[in-house]
């Protein structure tokens, strides 16, 4: 599946390189009409990151994402700052499809669990970003400006056990770069684990980068800068995906 993604800073639409708030592109868009472009286009979900929640919670962009929910024809997922049962039970009555958490999956596993039995494997897609060190990825927390000692895969296994079903994985390095994706680590990732829905994210560029990500055997890729800078389109990515 091909998932454009919008992230919001302040009611904008912005882009930052490798999750560095200091090195944010800001794009002169309506989030709104741009994701109902998207739709038209035939996208069948949608990604947002609330910039603003990651930072402080307390100032998560509701009233925006309840705008977009209720304008927008296919699912929303959305997360950043997810801690309590509170933000969870918020966003999914704004109509959000999807919550997505990312750093209390390492910090708060026994929470994360307990919420995903509370509400589901299927409202919840796992984001896990990761940093490559000698070949191993490692999961980075706190907008990414530490580094866990909890690979990857053994930060999953908890989850899986959980029968989560939506994981969002990450390669910082690529992640608003442009200089394509880690396409070794999604290969072993889908090799791995066959029926989990993989979501690549980060570097893609080019509609041979997004080929290349649909070649490692993924079943779903998030697109964001390539789009906003229109490197291609939603049809044109949509066309890709299909082909066989």
């Amino acid at each position: 599946m091909i998932i454009p993604a919008l992230d919001l800073l302040g009611g904008r639409v912005v882009r930052l390189k490798q999750g560095d708030y200091a090195r944010t592109t800001v794009f002169d868009l309506d989030p709104v009409s741009r994701i109902l472009n998207y739709t038209q286009d035939g996208a069948p979900f949608i990604h947002l990151v609330d910039l603003e929640g990651a930072r402080d919670p307390s100032r998560r962009q509701r009233a925006l994402i309840a705008q977009i929910t209720r304008s927008c024809p296919v699912p929303v997922e959305t997360g950043g700052g997810i801690r309590s049962d509170f933000d969870i039970e918020n966003l999914l009555n704004l109509g959000v499809e999807r919550v997505v958490v990312g750093s209390a999956a390492i910090s708060s596993q026994e929470s994360v669990l307990g919420w995903i039995r509370r509400f589901g494997p299927d409202r919840f897609t796992l984001a896990l970003d990761v940093r490559i060190k000698n070949d191993v990825p490692y999961v980075a927390v706190h907008g990414w400006l530490d580094t866990s000692d909890v690979t990857l895969y053994s930060a999953l296994r908890p989850y899986l056990t959980c029968g989560i079903e939506h994981v969002l994985v990450t390669d910082i390095s690529r992640d608003g770069m442009m200089k394509g994706a880690n396409t070794a680590l999604y290969s072993e990732l889908a090799r791995r684990y066959k029926g989990l829905d993989i979501i690549a994210s980060g570097g893609i560029s080019s509609i041979e980068d997004l080929r290349a990500v649909k070649e490692s055997g993924v079943s779903s890729c998030v697109l964001g800068r390539s789009l906003l800078e229109g490197k291609f389109t939603v049809r044109e990515a949509l066309s890709c995906w299909q082909e066989e």
